[in-house]
């Protein structure tokens, strides 16, 4: 980062989400079918098992906190889709990461689509968000999903235990916003 963009704000890139059910047929099909969405329309898209994402302010800070990482040039990935991954995950290790991702089968999902087009650094065209959107919903059975997660899931993969909860004021939910904000201490 130059001494000029030492006092920039942060990015903040815009992000939607689309929640609902999919059957995946083939893993490596679907995922090429959310790659050449992206593609197309220079979205960034992320697709997250509804299981593991507590709410949608989970995803919004993980995408944040993502395009920080990419224009500070402190991002372990290379995919701006790969790193809002990690950070919603709370670690950095993919192959670890990739456990919140989807699966072949019925999935209850969290799309992430956002723009990273006014990111530094993170060397994407201007998103339209509107078409992105339009593709992936079409493919996706709309339902509720966000803040209906699986807490024992959620508390094994965060490792979150009975004495922590105890010791927090805030809820499950809240631990899991600090393990996604604690990342970049960690590095």
């Amino acid at each position: 980062m130059t001494g000029s963009d030492a006092g920039a704000p942060p990015p903040r890139p815009d992000c939607r989400l689309i929640e609902g059910r999919v059957t995946i047929d083939h893993l490596d099909d679907y995922l090429a079918d959310l790659d050449a969405v992206g593609a197309a329309t220079g979205a960034v898209v992320q697709a997250f098992d509804a299981d593991y994402v507590v709410d949608a302010h989970h995803l919004r800070r993980a995408t944040r906190l993502a395009a920080r990482a990419i224009a500070r040039e402190t991002a372990v990935a290379r995919d701006p889709g790969v790193e809002i991954l990690l950070y919603a995950a709370g670690r950095r290790q993919i192959d670890r990461a990739l456990r919140m991702g989807v699966s072949a089968g019925e999935n209850r999902v969290v799309l992430v689509v956002a723009d990273f087009g006014d990111v530094p650094n993170a060397a994407r065209p201007s998103a339209d968000l509107d078409a992105a959107v339009d593709r992936l919903s079409s493919a996706v059975t709309s339902e509720p999903t966000l803040g209906r997660f699986d807490e024992p899931s959620v508390r094994e993969y965060y490792d979150v235990t009975d004495q922590e909860l105890a010791a927090t004021l805030g809820d499950l939910p809240a631990v899991v916003h600090e393990r996604v904000a604690l990342l970049d201490v960690e590095k």
